[in-house]
């Protein structure tokens, strides 16, 4: 058995979530990651996140199954919402958008929590940020902290153990350039990633989504072309 301290990180398959996992390693735990087929309108993400995975050494990996387009309420699990689609950053707007998945985040990390206490992991990684991002309002700090306190009151281990469950949320107060630029530090090959909230065949991105014009925005802050965009 492994002497390193474990964590559970959230892998997406994104940019963010990829850097997260490499975070993780450097500061030298043990990665556990975990994926969500929540009914998202396409499966590209979670064959990113696999790959990601193995490219970084987990320990393990897991797909979680659950059922969050039964609610429906967002572009990204009902395929009767389309994608806003925009040509430039400038014009994404201030409102929560169409693509946030009502509960996501809450849910995901309860399912983190109960993944973490199973394999004796004090410590959650998740790629929330609340700079360059569409606005949602489960990835600001206030939400973490929240959750962060109901975890150690509503888990045997952070009740009983004296080490508190601690979420990380490496990337809260960077841009994406800056997320970008400390990925490329860690070797994160961000070909593997994908962001887009409408990929075409194949996991093509769209290139016009908020998270599209986000990333594009980000890799040319950087003055580098996005691997992404150049393997499609």
């Amino acid at each position: 058995m492994s002497s390193l301290k474990r964590a559970v990180i959230l892998l997406s398959g994104g940019l963010d979530s990829a850097t997260c996992l490499a975070i993780a390693r450097n500061e030298g735990f043990e990665t556990h990651t975990v994926a969500f087929r929540y009914g998202q309108r396409h499966q590209y993400e979670l064959q990113r996140a696999r790959l990601l995975s193995e490219k970084f050494g987990a320990a393990s990996h897991r797909v979680v199954d659950i059922d969050l387009a039964q609610f429906g309420g967002s572009a990204l699990t009902d395929a009767a919402i389309d994608v806003p689609k925009s040509e430039t950053v400038d014009a994404i707007g201030t409102a929560i958008p169409v693509t946030y998945v009502p509960a996501r985040n809450t849910v995901f990390l309860s399912l983190s929590l109960a993944f973490a206490e199973t394999v004796d992991a004090k410590d959650i990684f998740i790629g929330v940020n609340s700079l360059d991002y569409s606005g949602y309002p489960d990835c600001r700090p206030e939400f973490i902290q929240a959750f962060e306190q109901m975890a150690n009151l509503a888990t045997k281990a952070g009740v009983e153990e004296s080490q508190k469950l601690k979420i990380h949320t490496p990337l809260i107060d960077l841009t994406k350039a800056q997320i970008i630029a400390r990925g490329m530090e860690l070797g994160v090959d961000y070909g593997l990633t994908l962001s887009c909230y409408d990929p075409g065949e194949a996991g093509r991105p769209c290139q016009h989504c908020d998270a599209c014009l986000l990333r594009a925005r980000g890799f040319a802050t950087n003055g580098i072309q996005d691997p992404a965009i150049e393997n499609g």
